[in-house]
């Protein structure tokens, strides 16, 4: 069962990121009436929720986009940063949305902040854990059970964090949707292209949280199944 589970979200995260790329590529052609850039929108946006203490800097990759609260910066790729399309913008404003969120001091992207050294740690050495938890149920069932819970206590940690950064990722979406088009940077038909694009983007935070949860079932089920042994 959970074999088939797996390859269904395997299946489902490689239709999202395709249909993702894709979307980008094409809203990427479609030039803004508005003219500004990446860059130009990030920064407006900023400063129009009066946010000045936060760099819009550019930086190397495809869909690399992020925004740091450490260094407070909204770091953009080349192509969002320097690109005058409806690609762009949508992808400017939607990590200008987390800069907002900081500055608004959000709930939910407070508690992922806080989340992220456990989940750092948590993340270095849960597979190591859990596979040495599998390995010595073969051996003594007690000490098994105890490296597989342990291991199974810091991937939850990783399961809860993509689970908060969802409503992190959809309150960023729409707050740049509606300040796309309250501000008339987008208008008609742009703002709906913006605003898919941003939800296939969201899309893909969805699978990922739903298949981490579907592992951390499986390596539960594991674990009451040594437990019943």
């Amino acid at each position: 069962m959970y074999l088939i589970i797996f390859i269904v979200l395997m299946v489902a995260s490689m239709i999202i990121q395709k249909t993702l790329t894709s979307r980008i590529e094409k809203y990427s052609k479609i030039q803004l009436s508005s003219g500004l850039s990446g860059k130009q929108v990030a920064e407006k946006m900023l400063h129009d929720n009066g946010i000045y203490d936060v760099q819009v800097t550019c930086t190397g990759g495809y869909l690399t986009d992020h925004y740091d609260p450490t260094k407070k910066t909204v770091n953009l790729s080349e192509g969002v940063y320097e690109g005058r399309n409806i690609a762009s913008a949508a992808v400017a404003a939607h990590e200008c949305g987390h800069a907002v969120q900081h500055a608004t001091a959000y709930r939910w992207l407070a508690m992922r902040s806080a989340l992220v050294p456990a989940v750092q740690f948590g993340s270095k050495f849960s597979t190591w854990i859990l596979l040495a938890g599998i390995i010595l149920l073969g051996f003594s069932n007690l000490l098994g059970r105890w490296v597989l819970l342990v291991g199974i206590v810091l991937f939850a940690l990783s399961t809860i964090f993509s689970i908060i950064t969802l409503p992190v990722e959809y309150n960023a979406s729409d707050r740049a949707v509606e300040w796309l088009e309250g501000t008339g940077i987008t208008t008609g038909n742009e703002t709906v292209m913006a605003k898919d694009a941003l939800k296939w983007a969201a899309r893909t935070y969805l699978i990922a949280a739903i298949s981490s949860l579907a592992t951390l079932l499986y390596y539960i089920s594991i674990y009451m199944g040594g437990r019943r042994d």
